[in-house]
């Protein structure tokens, strides 16, 4: 449905600008239309805008007439590059192209592997396996690595005394990209060397741009050190409506959690950690005394029922701040044990008691407290102290979360819920006029780089018509072979129904996942 909604939502989009098009080009104003459009290199066709201008030329000749020597070094090793990166892409999409296969003729056999490993390419779509709120990030990371990639075709064509006629942007169906256009005749004059060297400096700049952006995720905690703080815990930075864990006493955007029950959380990997772990442990009790549990019972005699579902429930008020509590009891000379139930309040539970299993764990707990004061093991058995454990069902689990500078949270809920519900950053700010938005913003738009810019560089090694990895391969064969012809062909035609059934198959994967 999703996929259908995006599909409708950009063939609407771009009928209105064929129809607009065509309209003013009919009325009075064509003229003065088509002029300026000329004027400004502008052109519009069915899913396509392109622009075209030579306002950077000045700036490409500056650049490829800086330090030629050093120059040379720096798009040689891209020719290493490039070549290097052909090889690798075609054995990275035929084993993509394999699992994706494996996947679709035995999913049963392929399912496990497949959560274990990720696909190397994959169809990307915003609203449909992207989700809007990360649209922005997604085309500027696009148009930069293209912008990118395109900067270094241009100043190596400089380098290589190949005239650049202009640089342009475009908008095809839904994606932004760049483009140069180089001098064909001076580029025909050009030795396979040069060619390679002009052909393979786009993947070689989308590689270095990866590069960069790693190190800035790499160095970001240390660059903004003077301005956020990490390793103090993970602060809240979103939290979605009605999700069960926000609310007036639940977790709030500002706030800094540094434990999620008996776990400490260091930052945002962690507090994703506690909360599985949480999930995968047995659930847990909190010790209570004898005594005070005895006095509760008097403020709140329990009346037990089941619920439809089985699970056992003897809170009967709809407090929000009681919960059912089962513990296990005995009299001092009985030697069975029976599960009883009580009405509690939460946090007077929670208040000052430890984590426990059983009502061992608080026996060994109040024996080694009364040896550390002086005092005598007291009572008998229970009689000292007794683990009540949340009476909850279907993975359900009460949790405690701390964090500053407000009152702890209790969480009732599945504990993997809070990862879907709530958003946190490593960045705490030192000071309260800096934005808390601001760290996972630039972190996000950093993986972006390095995921958008590595696929366009993979891409565009594949040796496939109109694509980089076309006029590589023709450049190369060139310099090694002579009546390469054939050879590029088949090895074109190869390339190219290698990446088409990537891309074939990433589209089929995602309609039907989507059904």
């Amino acid at each position: 449905m999703a996929f259908a909604t995006s599909a409708l939502v950009l063939l609407t989009f771009w009928a209105l600008v064929s129809a607009l098009d065509a309209l003013i080009r009919a009325s009075w104003l064509g003229t003065r239309y088509e002029h300026w459009m000329t004027t400004h290199s502008v052109a519009v066709s069915p899913g396509h805008v392109r622009w075209t201008s030579t306002i950077l030329n000045r700036a490409f000749l500056r650049a490829g007439h800086w330090r030629p020597r050093l120059l040379h070094i720096w798009f040689t090793a891209g020719l290493v590059f490039g070549l290097a990166g052909m090889v690798l892409s075609v054995v990275l999409l035929t084993s993509n192209l394999a699992s994706m296969l494996r996947l679709l003729l035995f999913p049963a056999a392929a399912q496990q592997q497949q959560q274990q490993q990720q696909q190397v390419l994959q169809v990307i779509v915003p609203g449909v396996n992207l989700p809007l709120s990360q649209a922005s990030y997604f085309f500027l990371a696009v148009l930069l690595s293209g912008v990118v990639h395109e900067f270094g075709h241009a100043v190596a064509a400089v380098k290589e005394q190949v005239r650049v006629n202009g640089f342009g942007c475009f908008l095809f169906v839904l994606y932004p990209g760049a483009f140069v256009e180089l001098h064909t005749p001076h580029l025909q004059l050009a030795s396979p060397s040069q060619q390679l060297r002009i052909f393979c400096a786009g993947v070689w700049h989308n590689f270095v741009l990866v590069v960069v952006a790693a190190l800035a995720l790499l160095l970001m905690p240390w660059a903004l050190a003077l301005f956020y703080r990490t390793g103090a815990g993970a602060l809240v930075t979103a939290v979605v409506e009605d999700s069960g864990v926000g609310g007036g006493l639940g977790l709030r955007v500002g706030d800094v959690v540094t434990t999620v029950g008996e776990c400490s959380v260091a930052g945002a990997a962690r507090w994703a950690g506690c909360l599985v772990e949480e999930a995968a442990r047995p659930p847990q009790g909190f010790c209570l005394s004898s005594a005070g549990l005895h006095l509760l019972l008097l403020q709140r005699p329990a009346s037990v029922y089941r619920r439809e579902d089985g699970s056992v429930e003897c809170c009967r008020n709809g407090s929000e701040t009681d919960l059912c509590f089962s513990y296990s009891y005995s009299s001092s000379n009985a030697k069975d044990y029976t599960t009883k139930y009580a009405c509690l309040s939460v946090r007077r539970v929670l208040g000052e008691s430890r984590a426990c299993g059983s009502n061992a764990d608080c026996r060994g707990a109040a024996a080694a407290a009364a040896a550390a004061a002086g005092g005598e093991g007291g009572g008998g058995g229970d009689a000292g102290a007794l683990c009540v454990c949340p009476a909850l069902g279907n993975g359900t689990r009460l949790l405690r979360v701390v964090h500053a500078p407000r009152p702890h949270t209790l969480y009732v809920g599945h504990p993997l819920q809070p990862l879907y519900s709530v958003t946190m950053s490593d960045y705490v700010p030192r000071f309260t006029f800096l934005s808390i938005h601001l760290p996972p913003m630039l972190e996000t738009f950093c993986k972006y780089l390095v995921s958008l810019s590595g696929a366009l560089a993979l891409v565009n090694s594949v040796p496939c018509f109109a694509l980089d990895g076309q006029w590589i391969l023709t450049a190369l064969l060139e310099l090694v072979l002579t009546g390469h012809e054939r050879v590029a062909s088949l090895v074109l035609l190869g390339g190219t129904a290698l990446l088409a059934g990537n891309v074939c198959l990433g589209m089929w994967t995602l309609v039907v996942g989507q059904m």
